[in-house]
């Protein structure tokens, strides 16, 4: 349609400003995406550098007289020299807003408890964006985790941003020749535009802004949106939320998005998340579609709808797209044809209605990842009362090496029970193998650990390949606690090692078979007690050696009964102490001694015969063991026994009146003669 008085300037680059004279344009805008300008200008130069223009800030200036209606400012991102005339260079251009920049750049990158505020302005100043505003009007928790893994961060802030329920657009602000991206979670912080009247004719006032065609559609879309998710720290938490559409007058309402697992850990983001979902499936069940001869109307503004013959029509509507034409022929010297003209094409919603993305796709990791167990300067075990540690993954360029290089990530463990199972703490500076619950880049889990160049395991392989072993390691020590298994065919061992302490506790009973021999040693003292019964049976001989005191007490009896000899042999003296009677026995003949006295057998031989001789001691002393790299050494199979010293044999033999003596007068020393 023509407008008068209106006109389209373009600046590029580095060039002047009366440079290019703009042929025609495309600028396709829509919420939450990037905007495209598709441009063609004529010139006068037919060799503009593109380095001139390529990646430089372009701007296109729609006037209607000498009032600026419209700016669009972006930078080139295409260049096209075309063809060439006797006067002038055609030349295409593509122009995409500064936050375009940002689907260049692809990323691997974590935040931690931080809010996507935060995380937006930390992007896009890296980006180097020169303004931008958060208008939020709900709560946007921090999150624990939060990782931008390749993908790009255009991709990642619009992916936050739909899971949040923002949507974003470029504003526009004519009186401080401003343009800003603009983040909001609400319509009331678009702004409106006022009125436009609804005129099919708009040759009769083309002079005045108006709606030339305004249709209405409708669509059936889903009518619920269920969420669920889970978080061990509640593991009986339902985690799930439910949110159906506001209006489902003209369609079912089983029509139903199920989303698991919803990427939320707390109430407040699962009840948000799945209103935002509702928002985003429903964007686009009640719309208008229309044509203008206005450039204002664009997404982020909202305007009045006044003068349409369907009453319900003329209310307040959000626009939600535009793509807006513009033609401008003169500008090409020798053309003929109409003058300017421009057209837009829109799409809208009431303005009642808080628009939202649609859900986007979250990037999946491909499989388990290498990472390396993090902590504070100085610290072995780090971890919490979970037993998570924190990891620093190879892709991070960002983080350091330290006790913040992750979030607290949890450890799979062999066994897990109510208060049983079993527990290994990767340790600071081990490799482990840390998977993605559901392939979510926010949630890491270590499945497993593994031995690297620096990092070896225990042995030497690849000769001790038959060993199977755990070992751990003194904390900050060079200690360790083992429990070795060698299945080399006919060296088979089972091999503990207990650094400092070894406890062991069977509340019924204990029993071990040994097949062959037993060796223990203790170097220091060795307790035993035994509160109900002890038996020992040994079917061979039985070597007691003690290098000091054996103490022996019996609260009764002691019996003792031997089937051939019993011999005892002292160095000094022998002292037999019985409280009522003694008697020796043997042969026939006895000597009883009592506390009516010393009575005989009828046959004493005084000063007659020789001593009895014992067999001499042949006891042998334990084989010995030395713990050597925690391994047990055995010595000589059959220690020599040490020589035990006695008392020389008697020149004379005693009689038995010299003995009587000696016991009244209560005297060690028998005296003769």
């Amino acid at each position: 349609m023509a407008s008068d008085g209106t006109r389209f300037t373009f600046i590029a680059g580095r060039t002047p400003a009366d440079t290019f004279a703009v042929v025609g344009f495309k600028l396709k805008q829509s919420l939450s995406s990037l905007f495209s300008l598709e441009i063609t200008v004529a010139c006068n130069d037919p060799a503009i550098g593109f380095k001139a223009i390529l990646d430089e800030f372009a701007l296109l200036t729609i006037w209607q007289g000498d009032v600026i209606k419209r700016r669009v400012r972006g930078i080139v991102t295409f260049c096209e020299q075309g063809d060439s005339g006797k006067h002038q260079t055609l030349y295409r251009m593509t122009v995409r807003p500064e936050f375009w920049r940002s689907s260049q750049r692809q990323n691997c990158r974590s935040f931690q408890n931080y809010d996507i505020q935060y995380i937006f302005a930390k992007l896009l100043k890296e980006m180097r964006i020169r303004t931008h505003d958060a208008l939020l009007r709900r709560p946007h928790p921090a999150r624990e985790f939060c990782v931008q893994f390749m993908e790009s961060d255009y991709d990642f802030i619009a992916r936050l941003a739909a899971e949040e329920g923002i949507f974003f657009f470029e504003d526009e602000y004519l009186d401080d020749s401003d343009q800003k991206l603009t983040f909001t979670d609400d319509r009331c912080n678009l702004r409106g535009l006022g009125a436009f009247p609804y005129n099919p004719n708009a040759a009769s006032e083309s002079s005045t802004y108006c709606i030339n065609t305004f249709r209405r559609s409708a669509q059936i879309r889903p009518a619920k949106v269920t969420t669920k998710d889970y978080t061990f720290t509640a593991p009986g938490w339902q985690a799930q939320y439910q949110e159906e559409g506001a209006d489902l007058s003209y369609q079912r309402p089983d029509y139903e998005i199920f989303d698991y697992p919803g990427r939320f850990k707390d109430e407040q983001h699962g009840a948000d998340f799945a209103k935002y979902q509702m928002d985003g499936w429903r964007n686009n069940v009640d719309f208008a579609s229309g044509t203008s001869n206005s450039p204002q109307l664009q997404p982020g503004r909202w305007f009045t709808l006044t003068d349409h013959p369907r009453e319900d029509l003329n209310s307040p509507w959000q626009v939600v797209s535009s793509e807006i034409s513009g033609n401008q022929p003169q500008a090409q010297i020798g053309s003929s044809g109409q003058g300017t003209t421009l057209t837009n094409r829109f799409y809208v919603i009431p303005a009642t209605q808080t628009w939202r993305p649609t859900p986007l796709p979250k990037p999946l990791v491909d499989g388990p990842q290498i990472g390396i167990v993090t902590g504070p300067a100085g610290e072995e075990i780090y971890c919490d009362e979970h037993g998570r540690v924190t990891v620093k993954f190879a892709w991070d360029r960002y983080n350091k090496s330290n006790e913040e290089s992750s979030c607290w990530v949890r450890v799979s463990q062999a066994w897990a029970g109510t208060g049983f199972g079993n527990i290994a703490i990767p340790r600071v500076g081990q490799e482990v193998i840390v998977d993605f619950l559901n392939g979510d880049p926010d949630q890491p889990i270590i499945t497993g650990r593994t031995y690297h160049a620096a990092n070896r395991s225990p042995g030497d392989l690849p000769g001790t390949k038959t060993q199977m072993a755990i070992r751990s390691q003194t904390y900050k020590g060079n200690g360790y606690n083992e429990l070795m298994f060698d299945d080399q065919t006919g060296q088979e061992l089972l091999s503990m090692h207990a650094q400092k302490d070894m406890s062991r506790i069977v509340n019924n009973r204990d029993a071990f078979w040994v097949g062959e021999n037993q060796l223990m040693h203790i170097k220091g003292e060795n307790h035993l007690r035994v509160e109900s019964e002890k038996r020992d049976l040994v079917k061979e001989d039985y070597s007691l050696t003690v290098s000091q005191t054996l103490h022996i007490k019996t609260e009764e009896n002691m019996l003792i009964v031997n089937g051939s000899e019993y011999h005892v042999k002292a160095g000094s003296k022998v002292t037999l102490d019985a409280g009522c009677e003694l008697t020796l026995q043997a042969g026939g003949n006895f000597i009883k001694i009592d506390a009516s006295g010393i009575q005989t057998s009828a046959i004493v031989n005084m000063g007659m015969g020789s001593p009895g001789k014992g067999t001499e001691w042949n006891g042998q002393l334990p084989d010995e063991l030395t713990p050597s790299q925690g391994k047990l050494t055995l010595g000589k199979n059959k220690a020599e026994s040490s020589d035990m010293t006695v008392r020389p044999e008697l020149e004379e033999d005693i009689c038995l009146e010299c003995m009587m003596n000696s016991m009244r007068e209560d005297s060690a020393i028998v005296g003769g003669n």
